[in-house]
Order: structure tokens, then C-alpha cells, then sequence
């Protein structure tokens, strides 16, 4: 059994220790933070790799579930080690104490980070939420709220700071499991979802690999966070026995929700925005309330993982000085059950990180130090693995090697610089450690902090601590949402983006509100103060201009807002009627409308108020309130929509042309089917009785020589007739008009067997086909377009055939490519010879040409070049090559949709590029690269 080491300084009863005083459900709640931390993960990797990221989340999860049985046994075997996974840690590595305190030190960084980037997020979420309201809010008074926020509910107990927790990670856990469970289900049953599984993968290196495991790491190896109460937990056992639950609750979250988000999230305009991302995850299935849950959770993930991190990083402290790993000045802990030291350290770390306030610096910085904490971690195991407590040390081994590669491959894929200060980092802080234990100052001693607890009074509450949190919380939180409800009533407008604001001051003044309760002696006078000072604190920050006028229209009251309506200081405005800024309006306010669109004129600027009027009767004088509200944005957008829509319509009519287009097609095919059906089976008899006739003519030639051998001198009768009709010439080209005839039908059958090739009606499918053979059936069809006319020259056709094997594809859509490519290169040509531009300059001694050539290169892409020497496509012509409806031929010569839809079968069907080379009076080439077997797509 391990002890904890003996403090010089400090003897067990000079001050208050950690008391169990937590129930087993909070200890909990603080184990599903990680959880719900999922929400910020998810959509960057999910940018970044696509649908390749579940590879990276499985072998994640599976680490992470390992992860937490193990700290389940550790945690059993010491009962009594507060701060979890890190404190652990240190045990398992006690005969290496630099490395052990690196660890700890390591993982408690990373933590601190999480609150640095929380405060960041929820400041980004309330700027982009107010910009367009007009409403500017410096950046370090949100960083420096949020930051405190938790910190001040921290100080004022812990207790208090758990059962808010509880209070908010219940629902939030609940509706993350129900977006996950829904969206799965919606997926496999929906009969408008897209597929539960996606058509094609793309690639992952494993460099992609390691640099997403080792960001996801973040979320997957924190779920074991409950370890960190055991020591003040009222039992320890249900609190560790929640690891197994935390642990079979990773996969329906860490890979169904974002399996979720792979298939619905699938706009890339989204990037990698969270909320964007998760409300167009969820817009399927929860429709308008997607907005305001997505917001909820974001919020309810930066909060409460800013409350956990409060929680636990001053427990890792409490406990390493305990052990005697850093200033025991740390193990101090009030008769509150608060870790002042520990806690000021923590912020003070904080602020380090927000003062560089890059994320993804802070992200890729702190999961260095966290990685390298798992890593030891794991070599503990190894090196401790003859323990009871050791679980899978063989396993341990091979995730600390598989770590190792990691930490190197995706820690210099984050930045070689981000991974030099990950590393150096911790070493700092135990440096500033250093400084604490050296520095006579009264406040880095326990001493100055035991005489600071003995003087002050302890305070005994009588009621119970859980029944009067939860009653206030419920009361503010009732009273924001009541508070809301009224506002949009009497606005009669959501304002947008309304609800993501109403989430984050939900939230925000419940932890606001228990800081405030534990602090205060007299709970309900600072209840009518805070009620009294929000209605104030609304009147002055509200993002609309408020007015209170009299009976007459005079201004009696101005709130800050106005000032940005009006550019008058609202102290200016009391005494002055309305209607000298708003002239629509009349003197009387009981004659006007009760909302009303009115026009400002201002700094040249016309602007769009939305004026909302109502009355408040006294019982001495009668007043009105009036509330304006900047629709300018709204109006523009409105027309934007118009636009848009006009955009749709143009679009949708270029759809049903294609579609037309492609029905005739196929019509035409059908048609080409039929007819070279109807006509090969005459061919095949004619065909077929040829040989035949050829035989009997030659029967009857023998036949006829034998009755000249033997009557050379026959009756006058048959001379005069043997004269009329030209016997010998007869004889000697009746076989020649045989022939003839047989090469004609040959010809009629090999040109009605390109009809059926070209045709292709049982190619619907994709298989197989020779390239060659598609392209030579094309050229059959057309060979009478290569035959001089009486103004045009032969047009010579060069094949350069590859090497090509079977390719995959659709045959009959490809053949419709080439027809397109052909007949285009023959036009070019004939109008060249016809303008008089053929025989001119380089072109003086040449004769049209069209040459094809394919190969098959390393990387088994098919390519096929189709070009000509014709005159060549101007720059300008180039770039509009592809787009519907774009042609240059004349009217009733051209659709435009030839090429348009070429490049829709190669790109779209084929997974190919479709490219254009041409300069003018250099010729035009056409490249088709199409993969060789589509399935690897």
C-alpha cells in the first residue's frame, strides 16, 4: 500500500481538509463534461478530414474506454488521492519524481487551456450575436467575465459550484444523447435521408492520422474526470463505478454523433463552425428548434467545462502537495471547502493563455503537455504492470509506443514551435513552483492562510445547501426566461439571433446568481438589489433605443442605445418631441400606430426603424414607451432573398432544359436501337444469300461455257440475242457487281452494329468496356462528315492508340462525350475551310486533321486527348466552354448543351477532369482523365 509522504511543514490537524461532502450523483455530473466538450471537436476534424475522421475516433474511443477501466482500478486502489488520472499518475511513477511531477503538471495545463479557450468561444459567440444588432463589446471585458465567472462561483464554495453543474449537465448531456440517438435513427429510417452510409471514402494519410488523434485525444482521454472527486466524494465507490458508464457513453456520442455530422453537415461553406456545423446536423430532425439546442449545448459545454476545470485543476495542486511535489502551499483548503492558493495559481495560468489568445495555438499547446501525461502515464503502467491495479500492461505498452509516434508525427504536423512550447511549458510552471517554495512572502507560506481561516467566523446554514441552490437557480433561471418572454411580447420581433443571446444569459446568471447567494449574509435584500439593478442593467445595454415619452410625444427618458439612432447624447434628448428626428410621426402619441416602419435621415444615411409603441398608464399622468429597433439589415436582406430567388428560378430553367436535353437523348437512342434492329435483319438475309447467288451465277457461267464448247454455231435466234444483251461483258461483270454488292452489305452491317454499340441501351450500369471500340463506333457514325465535299478537303483522322485495359464506366453516356468532342472538332474544321481561313500562314501546307490519342498512366487514370488543327478557341470563348446554353454556332446549329453536359458525365458520373487546351490558330485539344476503376473512387 502507498503512503502519502510526510509533511515537514504541515501536520493533519493545523487546518481544514477535504471533507466528503459530495454526493455521488455531482461527483457525476463533473465525469460527463468531456462528453459534451465533443460539441467543439467534432466539426473541425470533421472539416478536415471528412468522412475519414471515424477512423481517427474509433481507435480514440476504444483508447478512451480502455483508459477508463483502468483509472477505475487505480482509483479503487487509491481511495483516498484526490485530483484522479495525473495524482495517479505520480504514484505509479514514484521512483521517477521529475518525471511523475512533469506529468501532473502536464495534465493539469491542458485543463487550464480548456478554460481559456471556453472564455474565447463565448466571447466570439456573443460578438457574433450582437455585430448585427449594432452593439460593441470590448473583447477584454467578455474574456475577463468569462474567465472569472467560474472563478468567483469557485471561491465562494464548492459545493455550490457542483450542484450547479448537476443542474445544467443533466439537460445538456440529455439533449447531446438525444441529437445522437435521433440523428442515427433518422438516418437509417428517414425515407429523405441521405444514406446511412456515404458513397465514397476519401483518403487518410497517416500523418492526417496521428494529427487528429492526437487533437481528439483532447475529449476521448478526459472522460475519466469523476476520478478527481473520489477523495471528496460521500462515496467513492459509485463515483469510480461511473467510470464504466462514462466509458460505454463515449461511442454513442464520440462516433454516432459524429457519424451524424459526417452525413448531414455536408455543406463545406460550413467550415469548421461548430454551431453552423451541429445546426445543420440537427436542422433534419429538430427543425427550428435546432438554433436555440445547438446554442444551448455549445454554451452549456463552454460553461461547464470552465466550472470543471475550477473543480479539478485545484485538486491535482491540493494533491500534489499533499505528496510533497510542489509548494505545500497548496494544500491548503478553506473550512468552505475552497482552495484559494490552488485556485489563484489556476487563474493566473489562465490568464497566461488568454493573454496569447490564439485557440489553436492554446489547443495545439496544451494537449502537448496532456499527451505527454497519458504517455507517462502509460509507462507507469508498464513499469508498475507485476500490480494488481495494472490491467492491461501489455496493451499499456503498445498505446505509449503507438503515443510516442503520435507525439511526434502530429505534434510537428501542429507546428515544430506549438510542440517546443507543449514541451517547455510545464517545466515553467514548475519553475514558478520553485519560486513560490523560495520566496519569503507571507501569502506563499500555509502559515499566513491557517492564522487568515482561524480568525474568520465560521458560517452554519441550517437549511439544506441542495435545496437552496436548486430553488435559486430555478428562480433565475425562470425569471430570464419569463423576462424574455415579456421582451418579445412587447417587441413583437425575435430579434435574430435572439435565442443563441437568451441561452448564454441563462446560463450565465445562474452562475452569477449561486456565486452571489454564497457570498451574501442577507440573500434577500441582494435579491431585490440584483432584481432592481438587472431591470436598470436591461434599460441601459439594450441593443434597441428606448424612449419614455409624455402625453405630448416630449422625450422624458433615453436609454444609451438612442445615441447610435440619433448621433444626439441621450442627456440632450429629454424635453424634445419625437417627431424632430421621426417627422411621420404625429404630435400626439395616442394617435399613433402601435408599430410602424419609419424612415431616419442621418450622416447622409437613410436607415429603417421599426418604432414599437406602448402605453403606460399611472395613476396621476399618462406615458408611452416606445422602442426602435434598426431593420436596415433586414430590409437588405430581404431584397438579397429576392435576388436570390430570381437566381433559383434561372437556375431551375436551365435544369429542365438539360433534363429535356437528356430525355431526347435517351429517346434518340431508343430510336437508333430500333432502327438498326429493324434493319439488320434484311441485311442479314440479304447478307446471308449472297454467297449463295454468287455460287448459283457461277453454275450457271460454267454452264453456259459448256453449251458455247459444244454448239459454237447456235441458232440465228440466240446470236441476235447474245449480241443485244453484251453476253461477254455480262459474263465478265456479273461477278464483279457480286462483290460489290457484298461489300455493301458489309458496309450496312458493320454501320448498323456502331448504331447499336454507340447506342448502348443495356449500359445503364456501369462495367467494363474497350475505350477503343466506343471511339471507333463514333467515328463510323460520322465517317461520312470526314469525306471531301465540294468545298471542303478530307479530313484525316490519327489514332495513337495506348495500351488500354477494360475501363469502368457508363459506355453509352461516354460515347455521347466522344460524339460531342467530335462533332465539335469537325465543325472547327469545316468552318475554317469554309471562311477561307484553311491554307492561310502556317496552316498553307497542312490539311485538317483530328488526332486521338490514349494512354494509361502510373497513377491508373485514363486519358484521352481529342484534338484538331483548326483555328483554335479565343481565351475569353474558353471560360464560358463548359457553362449551359453557351455557344457560338448559329441558331437552329447549336443547343449549347454538348459540352455543358460532356463535362456533367466525366466530372459528375465519372469522377473525372474534362479540360480544354486551345490557343488561337494553334488547333484545340480536348483531355478526358477519368479513373480506371470507379470503385476506388
Amino acid at each position: 500500500m502507498m503512503s502519502h509522504p510526510a509533511h515537514s511543514t504541515l501536520g493533519q490537524s493545523s487546518y481544514p481538509r477535504l471533507t466528503r461532502s459530495l454526493s455521488a450523483v455531482e461527483s457525476w455530473g463533473f465525469g460527463l463534461t468531456a462528453h459534451i466538450s465533443w460539441t467543439a471537436l467534432v466539426p473541425a476534424i470533421h472539416a478536415a478530414l471528412g468522412s475519414q475522421a471515424i477512423f481517427v475516433w474509433i481507435p480514440a474511443v476504444i483508447f478512451g474506454m480502455l483508459l477508463n477501466y483502468q483509472v477505475k482500478r487505480l482509483g479503487m486502489r487509491f481511495i483516498n488521492v484526490a485530483g484522479g488520472t495525473p495524482n495517479y499518475a505520480t504514484k505509479l511513477l514514484q521512483n521517477y519524481p521529475g518525471l511523475a511531477r512533469y506529468a501532473a503538471i502536464g495534465y493539469l495545463l491542458n485543463w487550464v487551456s480548456y478554460l481559456s479557450v471556453n472564455t474565447i468561444v463565448l466571447r466570439d459567440l456573443i460578438k457574433v450575436n450582437l455585430e448585427p444588432l449594432g452593439i460593441a463589446c470590448p473583447d477584454i471585458f467578455l474574456d475577463i467575465s468569462f474567465t472569472l465567472l467560474p472563478f468567483i462561483v469557485a471561491f465562494s464554495g464548492t459545493r455550490a459550484l457542483s450542484i450547479l453543474h448537476l443542474f445544467f449537465v443533466i439537460p445538456a448531456f440529455g439533449l447531446l444523447m438525444t441529437f445522437c440517438v435521433q440523428g442515427l435513427g433518422w438516418l437509417a429510417f428517414s425515407p429523405v435521408s441521405p444514406g446511412f452510409f456515404p458513397s465514397n471514402w476519401s483518403s487518410l494519410s497517416f500523418v492526417d492520422w496521428a494529427k487528429w488523434f492526437f487533437f481528439v485525444t483532447y475529449a476521448t482521454y478526459s472522460c475519466e474526470t469523476a476520478s478527481s472527486f473520489v477523495a471528496d466524494s460521500r462515496n467513492p465507490a459509485q463515483t469510480l463505478r461511473f467510470l464504466d458508464v462514462a466509458a460505454w457513453m463515449m461511442p454513442p456520442i464520440f462516433l454516432g454523433g459524429s457519424w451524424v455530422v459526417m452525413r448531414l453537415a455536408t455543406n463545406p461553406n460550413l467550415k469548421d463552425n461548430a454551431f453552423l456545423n451541429l445546426v445543420a446536423a440537427s436542422q433534419p430532425f429538430w427543425g427550428r428548434f435546432a438554433g436555440v439546442s445547438i446554442s444551448f449545448l455549445l454554451v452549456a459545454a463552454c460553461l461547464l467545462g470552465s466550472a470543471t476545470v475550477v473543480s479539478n485543476c485545484p485538486r491535482i495542486l491540493y494533491q500534489l502537495a499533499l505528496d510533497n511535489h510542489i509548494s505545500p502551499v497548496f494544500s491548503v483548503v478553506s473550512r468552505r471547502g475552497v482552495f484559494v492558493p490552488a485556485l489563484t495559481l489556476t487563474l493566473l495560468l489562465c490568464l497566461i493563455y488568454l493573454i496569447w489568445g490564439d485557440v489553436a495555438r492554446i489547443v495545439a499547446v496544451g494537449n502537448i503537455g496532456w499527451f505527454v501525461s497519458f504517455m507517462l502515464l502509460h509507462l507507469g503502467l508498464w513499469l508498475r504492470r507485476d500490480r494488481p491495479e495494472v490491467l492491461f500492461p501489455r496493451i499499456s505498452l503498445g498505446i505509449l509506443l503507438l503515443e510516442v509516434v503520435v507525439l511526434f508525427v502530429g505534434g510537428f504536423a501542429w507546428g515544430w514551435l506549438n510542440l517546443l512550447i507543449g514541451l517547455l511549458f510545464p517545466i515553467g510552471v514548475l519553475g514558478i513552483d520553485t519560486v513560490i517554495r523560495r520566496v519569503n512572502f507571507p501569502p506563499f507560506h500555509p502559515d499566513w492562510w491557517m492564522r487568515r481561516y482561524r480568525t474568520r467566523p465560521v458560517v452554519i446554514i441550517k437549511d439544506s445547501v441542495i435545496l437552496q441552490v436548486s430553488i435559486l437557480i430555478f428562480l433565475l433561471c425562470s425569471a430570464v426566461a419569463v423576462g424574455w418572454l415579456f421582451g418579445v411580447k412587447l417587441n413583437k420581433v425575435a430579434t435574430a439571433g435572439g435565442e443563441n443571446i437568451f441561452v448564454v444569459l441563462l446560463m450565465s446568471v445562474a452562475f452569477v446568481g449561486v456565486a452571489i447567494a454564497c457570498w451574501t449574509s442577507l440573500p434577500q435584500v441582494v435579491a431585490i438589489a440584483e432584481a432592481r439593478e438587472a431591470a436598470e442593467h436591461l434599460f441601459t445595454v439594450a441593443q434597441d433605443g428606448i424612449l419614455v415619452v409624455d402625453n405630448q410625444g416630449i422625450i422624458q427618458q433615453a436609454n444609451p442605445a438612442t445615441e447610435s439612432f440619433f448621433g444626439v447624447n441621450p442627456s440632450e434628448l429629454p424635453g424634445n418631441h419625437l417627431n424632430k428626428w421621426l417627422p411621420a410621426l404625429v404630435y400626439y402619441p395616442e394617435q399613433w400606430t402601435k408599430r410602424s416602419e419609419q424612415i431616419l435621415i442621418g450622416n447622409g444615411k437613410n436607415r429603417t426603424l421599426e418604432v414599437s409603441i406602448s402605453d403606460r398608464p399611472h395613476q396621476d399622468f399618462q406615458e408611452y414607451v416606445v422602442i426602435l429597433h434598426d431593420i436596415t439589415q433586414r430590409k437588405q436582406a430581404e431584397q438579397i432573398l429576392r435576388y436570390s430567388e430570381a437566381q433559383l428560378r434561372q437556375e431551375a430553367k436551365q435544369l429542365v432544359s438539360q433534363l429535356v436535353h437528356s430525355e431526347k437523348m435517351s429517346s434518340l437512342g431508343q430510336l437508333v436501337a430500333g432502327v438498326a434492329h429493324e434493319i439488320n435483319n434484311p441485311i442479314n438475309f440479304i447478307y446471308g444469300n449472297v454467297g449463295y447467288a454468287n455460287q448459283y451465277i457461277q453454275d450457271l457461267l460454267r454452264l453456259l461455257q459448256l453449251y458455247q464448247q459444244n454448239y459454237p454455231n447456235p441458232v440465228t435466234e440466240i446470236q441476235k440475242q447474245t449480241e443485244a444483251i453484251d453476253l461477254d461483258f455480262l459474263i465478265a461483270d456479273l461477278p464483279n457487281l457480286l462483290t460489290s454488292m457484298t461489300v455493301g452489305a458489309e458496309r450496312i452491317t458493320e454501320i448498323v452494329l456502331s448504331l447499336r454499340n454507340f447506342s448502348r441501351l443495356d449500359d445503364a450500369e456501369m462495367k467494363a468496356v474497350n475505350i477503343h471500340e466506343g471511339i471507333d463506333n463514333t467515328l463510323m457514325i460520322l465517317e461520312h462528315r470526314l469525306k471531301p465535299k465540294s468545298n471542303n478537303q478530307t479530313i484525316e483522322v490519327i489514332k495513337e492508340y495506348g495500351d488500354l485495359p477494360l475501363v469502368e464506366c457508363y459506355a453509352g453516356q461516354l460515347n455521347q462525350v466522344f460524339m460531342n468532342l467530335l462533332a465539335n472538332a469537325i465543325d472547327a474544321l469545316e468552318e475554317a475551310v469554309e471562311n477561307g481561313e484553311w491554307g492561310v500562314g502556317e496552316k498553307a501546307f497542312s490539311n485538317p486533321q483530328i488526332r486521338i490519342q490514349t494512354q494509361l498512366t502510373s497513377e491508373n487514370k485514363v486519358v484521352i486527348r481529342i484534338g484538331d488543327n483548326g483555328i483554335g478557341i479565343p481565351e475569353k470563348v474558353q471560360k464560358q466552354l463548359f457553362e449551359p446554353f453557351f455557344t457560338t454556332k448559329p441558331v437552329n446549329k447549336g443547343t449549347g448543351l454538348g459540352l455543358s453536359i460532356s463535362h456533367q458525365i466525366i466530372t459528375q458520373k465519372h469522377q473525372g477532369k474534362l479540360e480544354c487546351i486551345s490557343a488561337p490558330g494553334k488547333g484545340t485539344e480536348f483531355v478526358i482523365v477519368i479513373p480506371l476503376n470507379q470503385q476506388t473512387i
